[in-house]
């Protein structure tokens, strides 16, 4: 794809997730205290659109992979074991959760135990797996994008979870990170 209908592609992308998660899915949260299906669809629909892109820069360039035998590797074992965490993140986590239909328990231990966003850091494992094994500008902004959307999506939801679980969330995340500790903790720290 060429290089300005990928970035005007890119920009309306980003538009699309910020109206939907800090302004449709914020609403919901504040109005309801849980998702519409139209929220839940919107969604859905920002991350297909966002992965729709990888597949536009993929007809663009040769479908084989244009790196050596170990990053390859490296590749598929960030893909493979992204996607598996993600979806036991998922499981364990639960449908009516994940779709924002049921907030009754701080999920605390586990993974979220690790991180409070298990699912978004193991699908970021997965981005980058992929944007290795297809090295390109395309890729590197397309994985930069799930950043972005990401980001939109984790803040809305930390505001709801605050307001369901008040005092209880401020203590979950004063000691979980929101996405990875990138040093160690210092017991004056906390």
């Amino acid at each position: 794809m060429a290089p300005a209908p990928y970035f005007i592609s890119a920009f309306l992308l980003l538009l699309f997730g910020f109206v939907t998660f800090r302004v449709l899915v914020r609403r919901d949260y504040l109005k309801r205290g849980r998702l519409t299906p139209l929220s839940v669809f919107l969604e859905y629909a920002v991350f297909f659109l966002w992965g729709s892109l990888a597949y536009l820069d993929l007809l663009s360039a040769p479908s084989i992979s244009r790196v050596g035998p170990i990053l390859r590797l490296i590749a598929w074992v960030l893909i493979i074991g992204g996607v598996g965490i993600t979806l036991f993140a998922m499981a364990r986590l639960g449908i009516r959760r994940i779709h924002g239909l049921d907030s009754k328990v701080l999920e605390a231990s586990g993974l979220y135990g690790v991180t409070r966003n298990p699912q978004i850091v193991a699908s970021g494992l997965a981005v980058v797996g992929y944007a290795l094994y297809w090295p390109s500008w395309h890729t590197a902004g397309w994985a930069a994008l799930y950043l972005a959307i990401c980001h939109m999506m984790v803040l809305t939801e930390e505001e709801h979870l605050r307001s369901v679980f008040g005092e209880q969330y401020a203590r979950y995340c004063a000691r979980v990170p929101r996405y990875l500790r990138l040093r160690r903790q210092r017991p004056d720290d906390r």
